[in-house]
């Protein structure tokens, strides 16, 4: 059974759930899907909806595609090899609650004859499925007039030399480990039969190659969506036969996200390993990018739809790796342990009480010296103006300690204000490029002075006879910290508020 809680439509969004925080039975699989939905107001521009499933582990089966034990191409081994570990846990996560697992090392079945997990799947008996489970699938109708996001027409191994394709042992790898509980097979009459006999209704696909075997495979997403299953992929535990040599030319970690944004679009929705295991999601070593977390928990300025268009531009235009977490205002922040591994935080909240333990995860991150972008509510992020609820915690001093700042009010809305250079800031690398000239904003003035001794203003507000900071720097515990006033939806419309934003973080990162 299906159950569907909640449903957040944005643009271009990234959330992490850590299931840690889930009150849920053990059979019970919290995941957080994101899909990709084209705007009926922007035709060609996609828009994300994330859905909170609530699936039954034990109508449940995870599906593990093409986890070879030796592939051809070396560097599709190093990385199938580098994955290995945290899928295996997953699997062994999923397993524990009550799904089936499916292993489906095509071509290896020789290998396994007489296991009881091979003997589990052919024994399944036949439930007279429809015919295109015999067979591989190239497209399904909603993939009709779309145009496939990456050149593998050289069978994308992206070693130099390219390697040759070759017979090679296709066993599954020892580091998935397989149970005599488990089933194998890459029939999809079979596994289809084992569904029927056990009655599965959900679909989790994990393995390789994204571009490939896992959506074509007479076992893949398209398949399994035209059988009507509940499908989705683990978008943190597969990978793409990708070139990077090959259009688009992008990075090799860049090709597989265009892939998966493909699938969402058009065939399924994903998730990521950390609905079932917490942490941070998995990423292969070789992608360097700067790891960028998004924090959004306010109503009030819709960052949940403005903050992930933002990422999707810097992952597309600056080469970061972003991850956005949606808070849901008065019941916190899931997924914060992210944090771990960031090396920034964009930060746009108003007025929340925390868990304890997520807001230690967030003086942790900050106490250790790491870069803050914080944005327009955030000086008052964690002052809710009471005393909070019981396991709650606040932060009222958060504003002048770690910004720098001294909110206290605003003007009315409605009002525009113009922007100008801080007198001292002209040479600030912040404000390099950046067209200053007839720039203006909708968002009314927060009114901030005087700043802490240590800020430096950057930017001033001007509306009617007030005359405010609107963006400065600041130091937290050896840390870079940039804060702007800004940020209302109409901001994000503006190039030089995007410019201001991206500048801002890689100086807090210490990468300009």
């Amino acid at each position: 059974m299906e159950k569907t809680i909640t449903l957040v439509t944005v643009a271009f969004c990234f959330f992490v759930w850590n299931d840690r925080y889930g009150l849920t039975a053990e059979t019970d699989m919290v995941l957080h899907e994101r899909g990709r939905v084209e705007s009926p107001a922007d035709g060609g521009r996609f828009e994300i909806e994330y859905a909170v499933k609530h699936w039954d582990a034990r109508k449940t089966a995870v599906i593990v595609c093409d986890m070879w034990e030796r592939h051809w191409c070396d560097s599709a081994h190093a990385r199938g090899t580098e994955m290995a570990p945290r899928m295996n846990e997953f699997v062994a996560e999923a397993r524990r609650r009550g799904a089936l697992i499916v292993h489906a090392p095509s071509g290896g079945m020789e290998y396994y004859e007489g296991h009881p997990a091979r003997r589990r799947a052919k024994d399944a008996p036949a439930a007279g499925l429809p015919d295109f489970l015999r067979r591989g699938c190239g497209q399904i109708d909603s993939e009709k007039g779309a145009v496939w996001p990456i050149d593998q027409s050289d069978e994308g191994c992206d070693c130099t030399p390219q390697c040759e394709n070759r017979i090679v042992q296709r066993r599954q790898t020892d580091a998935v480990k397989i149970l005599d509980e488990d089933a194998i097979s890459y029939s999809g009459v079979e596994i289809g039969n084992l569904f029927a006999q056990r009655g599965i209704e959900n679909v989790i696909m994990v393995g390789v190659h994204a571009n490939m075997c896992v959506v074509g495979r007479p076992f893949g997403l398209r398949n399994l969506v035209r059988l009507g299953k509940n499908t989705v992929l683990v978008r943190d535990l597969t990978d793409a036969m990708y070139n990077p040599r090959m259009p688009p030319k992008v990075s090799h970690v860049r090709g597989t996200e265009l892939v998966v944004e493909h699938i969402e679009k058009y065939i399924c929705p994903t998730i990521t390993s950390c609905d079932l295991l917490g942490g941070a999601e998995f990423r292969f070593k070789e992608d360097r990018r700067p790891r960028v977390v998004f924090v959004s928990c306010e109503i009030e300025y819709d960052s949940a739809k403005t903050l992930p268009r933002f990422a999707q531009w810097l992952r597309e235009n600056r080469g970061c790796n972003c991850r956005v977490l949606l808070g849901e205002p008065g019941a916190g922040i899931n997924g914060l342990d992210e944090l771990d591994a960031a090396d920034a935080l964009v930060l746009y909240v108003r007025r929340q009480a925390l868990p304890k333990q997520q807001m230690a995860m967030i003086r942790r991150y900050l106490d250790a010296g790491k870069p803050l972008v914080a944005l327009r509510t955030s000086s008052h992020a964690f002052d809710i103006k009471a005393e909070p609820p019981e396991g709650m915690e606040t932060w009222p001093e958060f504003d002048a300690k770690v910004l720098g700042g001294n909110y206290h009010n605003h003007l009315r809305p409605g009002t525009l204000t113009e922007i100008a250079a801080a007198d001292e800031a002209a040479e600030s690398p912040i404000l390099k490029n950046l067209r200053l000239a007839g720039w203006t904003s909708t968002a009314s003035l927060y009114l901030v002075s005087p700043l802490a001794s240590g800020a430096k203003a950057l930017l001033i507000g001007k509306c009617g006879e007030a005359v405010e900071p609107i963006a400065w720097t600041h130091c937290y515990r050896s840390g870079r910290v940039f804060y702007t006033s800004l940020g209302d939806a109409n901001d994000f419309q503006s190039p030089q508020f995007r410019e201001l934003l991206a500048n801002a973080l890689f100086w807090a990162m210490e990468k300009m």
